[in-house]
C-alpha cells in the first residue's frame, strides 16, 4: 500500500512553510515520512504537493505528485488515489505510530470497504490518518465536481469502515498529533525552539 503524505498546506498559523522547517537539522515532513516508512504495510511513500511547493519537496528524495485541484485535503486524497490504494496522512504529523498504521491497513483489507477511518466517540473523524481504496477516487470525483469539498462528508456518505478510537491503546492517540504553531514543535523531543 502507498503511504501518501499531504504537503499542500500553506502553514498560515505556523507563519511560513512548516513542513520544511528544520528541527535538529531535519525538515518536519521527514519526521512524518520516516515514521510512515516504519509501518510494515507501507510499500512506498509519496508526497502529494501543491504546484507551488512541489519543487521544494523533490530534494527530499521521494516521489512527488502534484495536486492540481487545490480544493483542500479532498484534492490531495483524490490525487493520491490515482496511484492505487493509499494510507493518507498530513505532512505535519511527526508522531505517527507505525503499529497503529498497520492496524488500520489490516482492518481496511479485511473490511473491504472504500475507506477505513478512525472515529472518536463524539463522531469526529480523523480523515488524514486513514486508508482509502483507489475505487473511492470515483466517489470523491463526483463530490469535487459538485463543489462539495469536505472530505468528512464524502467519507460519511460512503460505505466506510470506522475504527473506534476509544477502544484502542491510548498511546496510539499521539499518532494524530499535528503541528499547527511553533509552540507545537515542543512535542517533538529534540526541538527546544523559541
Amino acid at each position: 500500500m502507498i503511504g501518501a503524505v499531504l504537503a499542500g498546506g500553506r502553514g498560515k498559523r505556523f507563519g511560513g512553510d512548516k513542513l520544511l522547517f528544520e528541527i535538529s537539522g531535519k525538515p518536519l515532513i521527514l519526521y512524518t515520512i520516516e515514521r510512515l516508512e516504519k509501518a510494515d504495510s507501507i510499500d512506498e511513500v509519496v508526497v502529494v504537493a501543491s504546484p507551488e511547493n512541489a519543487d521544494k519537496l523533490k530534494p527530499l528524495g521521494y516521489r512527488v505528485v502534484v495536486d492540481e485541484l487545490l480544493v483542500g485535503p479532498i484534492g490531495g486524497v483524490y490525487t493520491a488515489l490515482s496511484l492505487g490504494d493509499a494510507f493518507v496522512v498530513a505532512g505535519d504529523m511527526p508522531l505517527l505510530v507505525p503499529e497503529f498504521i498497520d492496524f488500520i491497513v489490516e482492518r481496511f483489507k479485511t473490511a473491504k470497504k472504500p475507506a477505513c477511518v478512525p472515529r472518536w466517540g463524539n463522531g469526529y473523524l480523523e480523515p488524514l490518518h486513514a486508508a482509502y481504496s483507489s475505487e473511492f477516487r470515483e466517489f470523491l470525483e463526483e463530490n469535487i465536481k459538485a463543489g462539495q469539498y469536505a472530505i468528512n462528508q464524502a467519507i460519511r456518505e460512503s460505505d466506510a469502515c470506522y475504527i473506534e478510537i476509544e477502544s484502542l491503546p491510548e498511546k496510539w492517540r499521539e499518532s494524530f498529533f499535528n503541528v499547527n504553531t511553533r509552540k507545537d514543535l515542543g512535542r517533538i523531543g529534540k526541538y527546544r525552539g523559541p
